[in-house]
């Protein structure tokens, strides 16, 4: 037994160790995603479950084939800014919108029926809204969304800003073939009427335009949202700020 205990102790620390090499993004994943007991053997990242998916493909993208076939390093390009007042994008800065799609159906659901399995009603701000929305379980996104519908339900100042708010919709995002973070049922959409999205403004899909950012949006909303893991698409060049998802790994 005492044999055992030693052999215990020495695998883990040898993994503890092995671990600690991993990139600053796989160490993110882990951290953000608990129950997927997530791997890293210097090429895959594997889930609990087996699947497993390469970490870095090492092509270097950009523009459109970066949004459309990233890699899983590829959504850690750009440093996402917590905590940042009067931030303004830079050009083509996107923390957050790249995502590897592979990753978010096998974690979420690799279509509308699988997502929806695991889709759980939470009335939105109570007192201020008192709407009903749906909104995933996996990861206990639908406690950390409660969380901040309760905050914001304190702040009578903010109540125009928080009505409208849509969650779950299983859709493609306008002008491409990738499918809205909204299909996996880890995003919202606040009160369109105080909203920018880029696509409106410069009436395109057309990724190289020119912008010019605008916000109509509080700070204080956006700083309770990243407190419980949802980045803002206020953040981002092609400004979208009426969304926020959930994206932990991001904020670590």
């Amino acid at each position: 037994m005492k044999l055992l205990s030693i052999f215990s102790v020495l695998l883990f620390f040898i993994t503890t160790i092995s671990a600690q090499e991993y990139p600053k993004g796989v160490q993110k994943l882990i951290n953000a995603y608990p129950n997927f007991d997530i791997t890293y053997d210097g090429t895959y990242i594997i889930l609990k479950d087996g699947l497993k998916f390469i970490y870095d493909d090492r092509i270097k993208k950009f523009g459109e084939l970066l949004l459309n076939k990233p890699s899983i390093s590829d959504m850690f390009q750009s440093e996402y800014p917590k905590n940042v007042n009067n931030y303004i994008p830079p050009r083509n800065s996107d923390p957050g919108r790249i995502r590897n799609e592979d990753l978010m159906k096998a974690i979420y659901g690799s279509n509308s029926l699988e997502v929806q399995k695991n889709l759980v009603t939470i009335t939105w701000c109570p007192k201020l809204v008192g709407s009903k929305i749906k909104i995933t379980k996996i990861n206990n996104v639908h406690l950390q969304l409660q969380k901040i519908s309760e905050e914001l339900d304190k702040h009578p100042e903010l109540q125009k800003y928080l009505q409208g708010a849509t969650s779950f919709n299983w859709r493609i995002i306008k002008g491409t073939n990738r499918l809205s973070t909204h299909s996996f049922g880890t995003s919202i959409d606040l009160n369109v009427k105080f909203s920018n999205y880029w696509q409106w403004d410069c009436k395109c899909t057309n990724e190289d335009v020119d912008l010019k950012y605008k916000n109509q949006l509080p700070k204080l909303i956006v700083k309770i949202f990243e407190k419980h893991g949802f980045i803002w698409g206020g953040k981002w060049y092609h400004y979208d700020t009426m969304h926020f998802e959930y994206r932990p790994e991001l904020l670590i």
